[in-house]
């Protein structure tokens, strides 16, 4: 297996998330090579659907999601400066992210069911797609993280 220096694991701070981190934590030498990400969707993703979304919303989404990710980084070690939560689209967000730090590898989880599409989850293929990094999908489970 290669050396992996800089790890990015895209997680869902609204879902479960510890298969991503685990298999980000397995892969590490230590806990400073782990990078956190979450992406908001911006409001002109919401607006067809629901017009009442304003940048309110998304600002907040922001920072829950900035407020759970310095919890998991502090729980397992992980430097708050290798947290991101940005706004805008989610594979082109992580896309960026990883070339921006220069980041070996991608960890990024999938859904489970038929097809490709469901599988992967189209975010998930959309980075499989755009990355110039490894990726790896990971299916979710039973894994509960316990920090040591």
């Amino acid at each position: 297996m290669k050396n992996y220096k800089r790890i990015i694991a895209a997680i869902d701070v609204y879902a479960e998330y510890d298969h991503v981190l685990q298999s980000a934590l397995c892969i590490a030498k230590n806990t400073k090579q782990v990078y956190l990400v979450f992406v908001t969707l911006p409001i002109s993703y919401f607006q067809p659907y629901i017009s009442s979304v304003g940048v309110e919303y998304v600002t907040d989404i922001t920072l829950q999601a900035k407020t759970r990710l310095s919890q998991i980084a502090h729980k397992f070690e992980i430097p708050q400066s290798n947290i991101y939560a940005p706004v805008g689209y989610i594979a082109s967000e992580i896309c960026n992210l990883a070339t921006d730090i220069h980041a070996d590898i991608i960890i990024i989880g999938t859904h489970g069911g038929n097809g490709h599409e469901v599988l992967l989850g189209s975010a998930t293929n959309s980075v499989l797609h755009c990355a110039k990094q490894d990726v790896l999908a990971v299916r979710g489970g039973d894994v509960k993280l316990i920090a040591s």
